[in-house]
């Protein structure tokens, strides 16, 4: 992988801010080398890294995003792993913290803690930026003595899964932006272009093709059934999400469809394994109990798929049988992934199993993304060209018709 140039903000020891630029394949492979440094790395940021930054719309920002608890993660655990005091560390935390809400959580958390509440307590109350596996785990490094590592061990995750994300979103920026561009040339096309045609079309005389007529009828009523079709998408969505998040039968067929569909199916169980087997090794490696990691993990993986899968694990080991036994009477787990379980199990090696599952399935959702966009860009190169064509088409097709006319 070549390197890259990043640019970071970083404190030493003493406290002293430091900024500069460093050489590194990722930003994250950054963070690591200005750790190794003794230095504790606050931002870092590649070149261009402005085009990369999330689009936020107003009143839309308030929950912390996976990008968010990476940073304030590996922030966190470079101080405290220096030797800095948590009411230190979460004082530099909020002071570089630039999202008001986030930042104003942290001021929180920080006052709760110098009130003699444990840290996993302050952030357990607010669930809108600091989920309950990294509390849960927080909690389990309080109890076992163990704070730093766990903080560690939460940065690395969810860099992972950050990580993992935002392959997966540039891959897709392509066909995204081919299809917004398809969506509004087209409406450019009806809401500028047919009108000068059908002005033409008047002059000439004659029946319109039925083509050409739906033109010229999208055209006349465009102004108010792009708004209301706008409109209605809008409505629909926020129904449908609030459906998802209210109804637990319409959310688990809604899931169970997602991992069916036709070429998508297949990258979404794999991205769903991935983030299971994540989760579940992160929590057994910090000394959670297997009851409720799994608890914890089916609450967390996003699916409600592996949410009842994980149900029924959990009954299973709370009367004494092992996790791999019960996981393999759910089609969503792969054989595979039952079998090193299993060896995990045998071995006393769980974590380390769920660990290289987590690793194989970030590898295979990588590479189905890329197989995926590369197979895609033809095919909407295509569809563009078949929408122009067929515009053009339509707005010549009474041309056509007279040409023949006079022909005759």
């Amino acid at each position: 992988m070549p390197t890259k140039t990043f640019s970071y903000e970083a404190m030493d020891r003493s406290g002293t801010m430091l900024k500069g630029k460093i050489e590194s394949e990722t930003a994250e492979a950054a963070a690591q080398s200005l750790t190794a440094q003794k230095l504790i790395p606050l931002s870092v940021e590649g070149a261009g890294s402005g085009l990369n930054k999330d689009l936020k719309l107003p009143g839309f920002g308030g929950r912390t995003s996976l990008k968010d608890l990476a940073v304030f993660s590996r922030q966190f655990a470079s101080m405290t792993s220096s030797g800095l005091t948590l009411l230190r560390a979460l004082n530099i935390l909020e002071e570089q913290t630039t999202k008001p809400k986030l930042k104003d959580a942290i001021t929180h958390v920080k006052n709760d803690v110098q009130g003699g509440i444990t840290l996993s307590k302050a952030m357990a109350a607010h669930p809108d930026h600091f989920p309950p596996l990294m509390v849960n785990m927080i909690r389990a490094g309080e109890t076992g003595g163990f704070l730093d590592d766990a903080l560690t061990r939460i940065a690395n995750m969810y860099e992972s899964d950050a990580n993992l994300r935002s392959k997966i979103k540039g891959a897709m920026t392509y066909p995204v932006i081919v299809l917004i561009f398809s969506l509004l040339l087209g409406t450019g096309v009806i809401i500028f272009i047919v009108p000068v045609f059908e002005k033409m079309f008047k002059g000439l005389g004659g029946k319109l093709p039925l083509p050409t007529q739906i033109m010229v009828d999208l055209s006349h009523n465009m102004y108010w059934a792009g708004p209301l079709l706008l409109a209605g998408t809008t409505i629909g969505l926020r129904l449908y999400r609030r459906a998802v998040r209210d109804n637990y039968a319409f959310r688990l067929r809604m899931d169970r469809l997602k991992l069916r569909l036709p070429v998508f199916g297949s990258l979404f169980t794999k991205l769903a394994i991935s983030r299971w087997a994540r989760n579940l090794g992160t929590l057994l490696s910090v000394g959670v109990p297997v009851i409720q990691a799994l608890d914890i993990v089916g609450g967390t993986a996003g699916n409600s798929v592996i949410s009842e899968a994980m149900e029924d694990v959990r009954n299973s080991v709370r009367v004494g049988m092992q996790m791999s036994g019960p996981l393999a009477r759910h089609p969503l787990f792969p054989d595979m992934v039952v079998q090193m379980l299993e060896v995990g199990e045998e071995t006393g090696n769980i974590t380390e199993m769920l660990d290289k599952v987590a690793d194989f399935y970030d590898h295979e959702v990588e590479t189905a993304t890329e197989s995926l966009t590369s197979a895609m860009e033809p095919l909407l190169v295509v569809l563009l060209g078949a929408v122009i064509g067929t515009m053009v088409v339509c707005l010549y097709m009474p041309m056509f018709s007279i040409y023949g006319h006079i022909g005759s």
